[in-house]
């Protein structure tokens, strides 16, 4: 009979392949393939369209509707220029730490996740337990709807999905929705003396980063009721993280390359925000296009996240309420793959080990006793499955 790993053994292995978003996880993915296969469980995959990436699923139990779904993600951020004190890609405790790149975000719960499937299948459940493992949600969850598509008919649908994002084993109902785009700004070179004549794609471009000015001012007096006062903030925000353009100093800046986002509130409509972008972006270019025909603003959308909404009874809630005891109110302004497993029809709920304050930091850890709290939360599951 094949080793039955512990959940800390899963966790080392998973952290030692480098699946940064930019880079392939097929190693990752392989390991966890040949893992389940080795004790009797069939997995699936799902490919990346250029094939150098793949999310998993798998199911144990009876072929019957109304199972659990432990979702993860198999992608960490880069370390790239991050002062380390341990190798980020070998799990390394200390001081009550597991510190590595991921244990926190979010190869802690994955490994447990894993760790839970297998004893699934050897103890034996009256409902099914699924895994589900996406690449690129990193990079704004761009892998899960494929993964949930390629699901559907392939294993039965379940009732409830856990989506185990760093919540210090907290109930998190709900989170914000998010689309970002990708801003090329094309301008048009003249001397810097007789700028009038030319157009300057960065500051036509800070036109538009001014307008997201605008938008965070006017939205941050609102008061919202509801569902919606529980976020911090509690509005929706528009941010622009990086700018590049120009040549020289001299010269009216050709190009200017930024990225955009919004983050929105549950109960607001993410197209409206787009619409209000792309009217903006529309304007500023008429303007441009005034002074010079060839110039012009490409807009690309990097992706579209839709809102994890707070439920009314719902089937995942419930559930992760009655195994943690948790009734507190919990809601986040990042988004995850809960709200496309929501809006496939999925009922959804946050819920796993770690503090996402320190994901994406150097010297990422989850703290062993939340390592802990997971494993026992999952024997839970795994009780309440065989009843």
């Amino acid at each position: 009979m094949a080793e039955r790993l512990s959940p800390r053994a899963i966790l080392d292995a998973l952290v030692s392949f480098p699946t940064v978003s930019r880079d392939t996880n097929l190693p990752l993915i392989d390991w966890v393939e040949s893992y389940l296969d080795s004790h009797g469980i069939a997995s699936h995959r799902q490919w990346h369209e250029e094939g150098d990436k793949a999310a998993l699923f798998a199911h144990v139990g009876p072929e019957v509707d109304g199972g659990v779904v432990l979702s993860g993600h198999t992608d960490v951020v880069p370390v790239d220029g991050q002062p380390w004190s341990t190798d980020p890609f070998t799990v390394t405790e200390r001081d009550g730490k597991l510190f590595g790149r991921g244990t926190t975000d979010m190869k802690g719960f994955d490994a447990l996740a894993l760790w839970a499937l297998v004893e699934a299948h050897y103890r034996g459940v009256t409902r099914p337990l699924q895994l589900a493992l996406s690449y690129d949600e990193e990079i704004g969850c761009t892998g899960a709807p494929p993964l949930i598509e390629a699901m559907q008919g392939v294993v039965p649908k379940a009732t409830a999905v856990i989506v185990g994002e760093p919540s210090m084993m907290k109930t998190v109902t709900g989170h914000k929705g998010g689309q970002a785009f990708n801003v090329h700004v094309i301008g048009f070179e003249v001397h810097s003396s007789i700028m009038h004549t030319g157009v300057n794609a960065i500051m036509a471009g800070a036109k538009l980063i001014d307008w997201a000015n605008t938008v965070n001012a006017a939205n941050s007096i609102t008061r919202p009721s509801g569902p919606a006062a529980e976020f911090d903030p509690p509005w929706t925000t528009c941010h622009v993280g990086t700018v590049a353009g120009g040549t020289a100093q001299n010269i009216t800046a050709k190009d200017c390359w930024f990225g955009l986002d919004f983050r929105v509130l549950p109960g607001e409509d993410v197209a409206n925000w787009r619409e209000a972008f792309l009217t903006k972006v529309k304007d500023i270019e008429a303007d441009m296009q005034a002074v010079h025909p060839d110039t012009r603003i490409e807009i690309e959308t990097r992706y579209e996240l839709p809102p994890l909404e707070p439920e009314i009874e719902g089937s995942a809630e419930a559930l992760v309420r009655q195994l943690t005891g948790d009734n507190s109110t919990n809601v986040v302004s990042y988004g995850t793959e809960a709200g496309h497993f929501q809006a496939a029809g999925y009922s959804a709920v946050i819920c796993g080990p770690g503090s996402i304050a320190v994901a994406h930091q150097p010297d990422e850890y989850i703290s062993v006793a939340q390592f802990a709290e997971g494993q026992r939360f999952m024997e839970r599951l795994l009780t309440h499955l065989a009843a």
